[in-house]
């Protein structure tokens, strides 16, 4: 099935008169791509994006697979007063969510208290997340209510920026529609410079990582 993406290259390419790179010519180019200078990331990968995540108002908990996300994300709920509602990313469907749970997986309602959502990439050089949009993980769930559980691989944390963006173009789902970067709560200062949290998103957000 031919994507938007791939129309707007094959009309660059026509206008270029060439077809698509071989594996040599895309070598060649990749080359060229300049490395940017890139802080030192000294000591363990996960324990600085954890430290780093925290420091913004962002909290994390560890759980050892996957099979574990529901009951992490009833102790959440359960610790800050929740109903027992959430709009669940389609990729986390299957997992063994409570019985008495209301679940969805379409996009978040500005009524929603609570969205699960998975994640690209952690990067350790800010304590950010890489969210990727798409049928699974619609952007609403990122920012509409006010907890956000994320759910992020550890083995998907690497250093820097750059980093996240080469995980990105390998994913075996190609490019997302969107990609957003959080790195903990929505924060405003502009009233008076003091910092409320939730201005344009979520109040508290929360990563259950996973092999962590």
């Amino acid at each position: 099935m031919t994507t938007a993406r791939d129309a707007i290259l094959k009309s660059v390419r026509s206008a270029l008169h060439r077809g698509p790179l071989d594996d040599a010519a895309r070598a060649e180019l990749d080359a060229r791509v300049p490395m940017h200078t890139r802080p030192q990331i000294e000591g363990d990968l996960i324990e600085r994006f954890v430290r780093k995540f925290e420091s913004r108002s962002g909290s994390v908990a560890c759980v050892s697979s996957l099979a574990e996300v529901p009951a992490a994300v009833e102790a959440y709920r359960a610790s800050k007063g929740l109903e027992r509602r959430a709009a669940v990313g389609a990729a986390l469907k299957d997992l063994p969510w409570p019985a008495d749970w209301s679940i969805h997986h379409g996009a978040a309602g500005v009524d929603e208290a609570l969205s699960v959502t998975t994640s690209i990439a952690g990067i350790a050089e800010t304590g950010s997340l890489m969210l990727g949009a798409g049928p699974a993980s619609p952007t609403t769930h990122n920012f509409v209510p006010d907890d956000h559980v994320v759910v992020l691989d550890a083995s998907t944390i690497v250093a820097h920026f750059e980093d996240a963006w080469t995980l990105l173009r390998v994913r075996p789902e190609g490019m997302p529609r969107a990609t957003n970067f959080i790195s903990g709560p929505s924060r405003t200062a502009d009233v008076e410079q003091t910092i409320q949290l939730g201005a344009h998103g979520p109040r508290r957000v929360h990563i259950l990582l996973v092999g962590g």
